[in-house]
């Protein structure tokens, strides 16, 4: 549990006034359940501090994302904010059939969204879509900025008063283009940032070092001062002598067309102790084959770096996610493992 002081609130002037871009004649609409972090950040302390109104709609039933289009247009909501699951799955509809006169400013965070998404949205309804990054520990602290331009993956630059670095793992800061640990200056404590994990001294122990605080996330930073997403700690899959991040090659995935969703972990393998692997769900007209299996290997080896691409595909109908719309890779890595536990137990009992 996360213990925040009152100071959270005001933190979130930052993530409404310079993030979702929110005046006081906004209508704005966050997408999220109430038992999110998110549902904070859109739908209470920012927006009304800003005298913005606030769109909500009561969702029933199984959710079905493009429900919302129509609300957007009938509505006419300004700024709107939802994770990159739904606007994945907002680009399969028809959008040149809405009305978004409007919506002016869109903006998404929970996981990096994949360039060819918002290429998508932006080809549809002529928006660009700005990504920024925060937890339930924070409230926005790095974001793509109106007046800042956008690099479609990444998400942004630090937020005032917000001093982020990406540090190895002796604590030193890490060059251009080399992976690191997100690292938070604590000291000054930035405004909303949470006070401790409520009763887990251990995770206290092991987040808060110095002057630092440490978020859990890897990301990398280019020429421009832009942070990159790599991934959680323990996403970063370890294989046959390589580092990678399974964002860029869900990313790669997803510009296939026949991929509607990915999500990839690392697979225990005899030989290379990891594999990466990718579990798929396919769009509407393809069907699972070997053929697709290996056109969808050679298109990841030709976008990303032939030791990236993907040795299993496994086709699902779903992905296991958290109420906000991020994919559990841990219960996905957890499934691999088990597998793998009970096959080499059969081959030694055989």
């Amino acid at each position: 549990m996360v213990l925040h002081d009152q100071s959270y609130p005001l933190g979130h002037i930052v993530t409404v006034r310079f993030w979702h871009d929110v005046h006081s004649n906004d209508l704005h609409f966050t997408n999220s359940d109430t038992g999110w972090a998110k549902s904070a950040w859109g739908k209470f302390y920012g927006q009304w501090i800003e005298g913005a109104a606030i769109f909500v709609y009561d969702i029933r039933g199984k959710f079905n994302a493009t429900e919302l289009l129509p609300l957007i247009e009938k509505y006419g909501i300004t700024t709107f904010c939802c994770p990159p699951t739904i606007y994945r799955m907002l680009i399969l509809a028809d959008l040149d059939k809405f009305d978004f006169t409007e919506l002016r400013h869109c903006v998404s965070a929970g996981e990096p969204l994949n360039p060819e998404v918002i290429k998508a949205w932006k080809d549809a309804t002529g928006l660009t879509i700005y990504e920024g990054y925060g937890q339930t520990e924070t409230v926005l602290c790095v974001g793509t900025f109106p007046g800042m331009t956008p690099k479609f993956g990444s998400m942004g630059k630090p937020s005032p008063g917000w001093h982020i670095e990406l540090h190895d793992d002796n604590g030193k800061e890490v060059g251009v283009h080399q992976e690191g640990k997100i690292a938070i200056r604590v000291n000054p404590r930035p405004v909303g940032m949470f006070r401790e994990y409520l009763n887990n001294p251990e995770e206290n122990r092991k987040s808060f070092i110095g002057d630092w605080y440490y978020t859990g996330d890897k990301a990398y930073r280019d020429e421009d001062g832009y942070l990159w997403f790599i991934g959680r700690d323990d996403d970063v899959i370890k294989a046959s002598g390589y580092r990678i991040g399974p964002f860029e090659v869900e990313s790669a995935l997803i510009e296939h067309p026949a991929v509607q969703e990915a999500a990839v972990v690392g697979s225990p393998d005899e030989i290379r102790g990891l594999i990466v692997k990718a579990f798929i769900i396919l769009k509407p007209g393809f069907a699972p084959s070997e053929a697709l299996v290996r056109e969808i290997q050679n298109h990841v080896k030709k976008v990303t770096a032939p030791y990236k691409y993907p040795r299993a595909i496994e086709f699902v109908d779903s992905l296991p996610k958290t109420i906000s719309g991020k994919i559990r890779r841990n219960e996905l890595r957890e499934h691999e493992m088990k597998k793998y536990q009970n096959e080499t137990s059969n081959g030694k009992k055989a």
